[in-house]
């Protein structure tokens, strides 16, 4: 069996859409404990999408491992087109008719000049297949909210306009674990959303933000 750590980046220093931006200090926060929480796992490689979040999530995880660190753009986030760079109040008011289409769970509809659910599990999955075949079998992966949304959907069966299910909200520096199952070519959840790290500091969950 091989463990697949999913990672969610910690919390960017910009509440606008999907911009690329570095941690905040909240975000530098959580990876430390997530740092900490990890050193008792055992990690044969670490990743991370090219954004500059999770770059730096995984550097500061890579701080008690020392291992390569391989860039995976295939990791990065979800397209959401004309929308990024934008206020939730903005794309509230000029994106409206979207947000009602996407709340009916019904069709995989692309953000407005972005992507879908879809296309990202075709970009991602791939590279996540490959790596659970590499021959490592302890593998962390920081990536964003909509790949990891997308790649369970995919993996259990939902259609891809569902993935919204999966947690009302992912949390910052959150842990999602899959196995991998060579001989069947097989994936499996083992948790979901787990951050258990940050249950001492709430002004760190997604509540905070």
């Amino acid at each position: 069996m091989v463990n697949l750590y999913l990672i969610r980046h910690g919390r960017q220093n910009s509440t606008l859409c999907n911009t690329d931006v570095p941690l905040s200090q909240e975000g530098i926060a959580q990876c430390e404990l997530l740092r900490e929480r990890l050193t008792k796992y055992r990690l044969d490689a670490i990743y991370s999408s090219d954004m500059l979040r999770a770059r730096q999530t995984a550097e500061i995880i890579n701080e008690a491992f020392g291992l390569p660190h391989g860039i995976r753009a295939e990791f990065r986030e979800i397209s959401f087109g004309l929308m990024e760079g934008k206020t939730d109040e903005y794309n509230d008011e000029h994106f409206r008719e979207f947000y009602e289409e996407q709340s009916r769970l019904i069709e995989d509809i692309p953000y407005p000049g972005g992507e879908n659910g879809t296309s990202v599990y075709e970009r991602a999955m791939p590279v996540l297949q490959e790596l659970a075949r590499s021959g490592k079998k302890d593998i962390l992966i920081v990536t964003h909210g909509g790949v990891i949304r997308s790649i369970l959907a995919a993996l259990f069966g939902r259609n891809q306009a569902r993935r919204f299910l999966f947690a009302t909200s992912l949390e910052n520096a959150s842990i999602t674990q899959l196995r991998y199952d060579l001989e069947n070519d097989r994936f499996y959840l083992e948790r979901f959303n787990d951050c258990a790290h940050l249950e001492g500091n709430p002004e760190l969950r997604r509540r905070g933000f």
